[in-house]
């Protein structure tokens, strides 16, 4: 797991040399909670993301959700990579390529705290290439391969917490 202060720092670098994607959700309500539907208390799967400026050269997109408010640290949910460039990524789709998460399984794992509020941050990169990864990367891995390839990037942030 890796500290907050090491994630903040990263995506303020990202974002200080990329283009900014703008990310939302129908998923998501007005007051940013996740619906039960993509949550362990329901169907888990991934929200619909409607994404805005992608830039020119975009040749593949990629996700990454995290819970920064996990006890252990930053723990990851979903990765994904060499996503079809689309401003809209339809809710449960399978994705081209998708790594190991920290549930140690493939594809979408949705929120399932343990306690309290948390926050789900969803990462979209605009990617200049596709990547030619095995499908049991985990998100370091991800991370690493993606490096001098971001041309934009955007988050967006959704709450849940189990009744």
């Amino acid at each position: 797991m890796r500290s907050k202060s090491t994630i903040k720092d990263n995506i303020e670098k990202i974002s200080a040399i990329c283009a900014p994607l703008t990310v939302s959700s129908s998923g998501i309500n007005s007051k940013e909670f996740l619906g039960p539907q993509y949550t362990c208390d329901g169907a888990n799967f991934n929200p619909s993301l409607d994404i805005s400026g992608i830039p020119k050269g975009t040749q593949s997109l990629a996700i990454t959700m995290e819970d920064p408010d996990a006890p252990g640290g930053n723990f990851i949910h979903w990765i994904a990579w060499n996503i079809a460039v689309n401003s809209h990524i339809k809710e449960a789709r399978p994705m081209e390529a998708e790594g190991i998460n920290d549930f140690r399984m493939h594809g979408y794992r949705g929120p399932c705290p343990s306690y309290g509020t948390h926050h789900y941050v969803f990462n979209v990169y605009a990617l200049d290439t596709l990547l030619d990864l095995h499908r049991d990367v985990r998100e370091p891995e991800l991370k690493a391969a993606m490096n001098g390839h971001i041309l934009g990037f955007g988050r967006l942030t959704g709450l849940y917490k189990r009744k």
